[in-house]
């Protein structure tokens, strides 16, 4: 098993990528899985909609492949899109050997259709609880599996290097107990950061460590200006932000607005099943009041839908919204778009190696260009099962020996504790409140250059106050979140004032055209800062 100084494979994250990866590496060598909370607290248990997957055909896979591409509004990198569709079916497949199951009907598989889908291509487990079952089923594997061992409540607070090469990561456990673990190869499965805005659909622990690691390291990110806002999240006073899956519009949900009307038609003839950045779009245009600061109501409405029993169908949503007195049923249900996933992350190879030797990605964590400027719905729990796969069979392809790694066990240790103790945590809350308010402001769904430069100016103030917090101080894992979301935010600003056009989740009301000339490209921010566009 794990040593405690060392590990043949270290996976950080326990969402589908890092779970999926995890397995196919336990093979080959002992697995570290790090996790900041319990191995169920993860974008992927919380995901609801389904898991998009073509039947074994090779006109099914044409269509899901045709259907991505479209959705991503000109930016999908076909190859990374070819690879998603073609090899899903034999990863779902797989899923379903050890023990995942989804929703039947007559015995077959139950495939409902989404936004911007053609088909009905979408597989539920206990109706709107699919990411939990699939999170369920991969964590049980690895747990029977003897060379798979998890570290929960743990963070990653810094990867080790070694002649340009990452051979470990430094860790703090839940008592800020710090510790280095050095490992053949390293992969960042970790998910997105919806926590840098102010309302998401993501749990607390989706702070971007991952993305914000490697880009401390010096890895490349790539299309950080892409954060898709889902559409439907629930908006009710003293609530969270609760999803609503995109499989209530797929079953007939329409939306409307404070006058009753619905809206949709004038904004794609697609209505209510448009992509998911022209229905949030939308749903904030509709909300927006007469004035500064003032809001206007946007229900979701399934009052008129029959012959489906919505309860049964949704039995989450629906316990959820009896907390509030409501019902899928009956009422008119308030909405509001909530940011929900990251299109960008550390720029990959469709193999999940990064450009530092050593250091893979996958999942949300991760941009092979796969999703282009918006994601298609149900897509990303594919992605974490291909491309977890395949970047753990890089990681197996070109990894360290064991004498290798035992060589570099020499690296140093992480720093000395400071004796003036931790940071205190109130002063780093109201840090990360102020940039939650930046980005919901200068980064969301509508966007300036004005804006993002006021943004950028604002951005360089909370990190001079971070900095000078924790300075002298010993590192807490609220700290290292702060400081990921203030790495993430400035790869967010800065890709998004780079990008003059609109396109995809990237809306920019000074440049509201999209640019197929100069911008039918993907940018790529490097460690000098500097955002450029290449063609993939």
């Amino acid at each position: 098993m794990v040593s405690r100084g060392g590990c043949d494979f270290l996976v950080m994250g326990a969402g589908v990528a890092g779970l999926r990866a995890a397995l196919e590496l336990a093979a080959h060598g002992d697995v570290l899985v790090v996790t900041k909370e319990s191995v169920s607290e993860s974008n992927t248990h919380y995901a609801q909609g389904g898991i998009a997957v073509a039947e074994n055909d090779r006109d099914e896979i044409a269509l899901h492949l045709d259907d991505t591409v479209n959705a991503g509004d000109g930016l999908v990198y076909r190859a990374a899109a070819e690879v998603l569709v073609s090899e899903g079916p034999e990863r779902v497949a797989e899923l379903i050997e050890w023990g995942a199951k989804f929703d039947e009907e007559n015995g077959r598989l139950l495939r409902t259709r989404e936004a911007a889908h053609s088909v009905s291509r979408i597989l539920h487990a206990n109706g709107d609880a699919t990411g939990a079952e699939i999170s369920r089923s991969l964590a049980a594997m690895a747990r029977a599996h003897g060379h798979v061992e998890f570290a929960e409540w743990t963070s990653v607070t810094g990867l080790a290097m070694h002649h340009g090469r990452v051979v470990g990561a430094d860790l703090l456990d839940a008592e800020n107990n710090a510790r280095r673990v050095c490992a053949r190869a390293v992969l960042i499965g970790a998910g997105g950061a919806g926590q840098v805005y102010s309302d998401t659909t993501n749990p607390g622990v989706a702070t971007g460590d991952g993305i914000a690691l490697a880009a401390e390291a010096g890895a490349e990110l790539a299309d950080m200006e892409f954060y898709q806002f889902h559409p439907t999240a629930f908006f009710f006073p003293g609530a969270p932000r609760f999803l609503l899956s995109e499989a209530l519009r797929g079953e007939g949900a329409y939306l409307r607005n404070d006058r009753g009307e619905r809206f949709m038609e004038r904004y794609s003839p697609m209505l209510e099943l448009a992509p998911r950045a022209v229905v949030a779009r939308a749903v904030a245009r509709e909300g927006m009041g007469e004035g500064p600061g003032e809001a206007r109501a946007v229900y979701l409405d399934m009052r008129h839908v029959r012959g489906v029993d919505l309860h049964k169908r949704f039995p989450r949503i629906s316990a959820f919204l009896a907390k509030y007195g409501l019902d899928l049923q009956s009422d008119l249900i308030p909405v509001r778009p909530a940011a929900h996933y990251m299109m960008g992350g550390v720029n990959t190879d469709l193999h999940g190696r990064t450009t530092l030797p050593g250091l893979y990605a996958a999942g949300e964590a991760a941009c092979t260009g796969v999703h282009g400027a918006n994601r298609l719905a149900s897509n990303s729990l594919l992605e974490g099962l291909v491309f977890g796969a395949r970047a753990a069979k890089a990681m197996l392809a070109d990894g360290l020996d064991g004498a290798s790694v035992a060589a570099e066990s020499a690296v140093r240790e992480p720093g000395p504790v400071n004796p003036t103790g931790a940071v205190e945590s109130s002063p780093v809350e109201a840090l990360i409140t102020r940039l939650q308010e930046l980005m919901s402001h200068y980064a969301s769904l509508v966007r300036d250059g004005a804006g993002l430069e006021y943004g950028l100016a604002g951005h360089r103030r909370i990190g001079e106050e971070l900095d000078a917090l924790a300075s002298g101080a010993r590192g807490t894992r609220r700290l290292a979140e702060a400081k990921a979301l203030h790495r993430v935010a400035k790869a967010i600003l800065a890709s998004a004032l780079a990008r003059t056009e609109s396109r995809g989740a990237h809306f920019r009301s000074d440049y509201p055209q999209r640019n197929d000339r100069e911008f039918e490209k993907h940018s790529v921010l490097g460690p000098d800062g500097v955002v450029r566009f290449e063609s993939w």
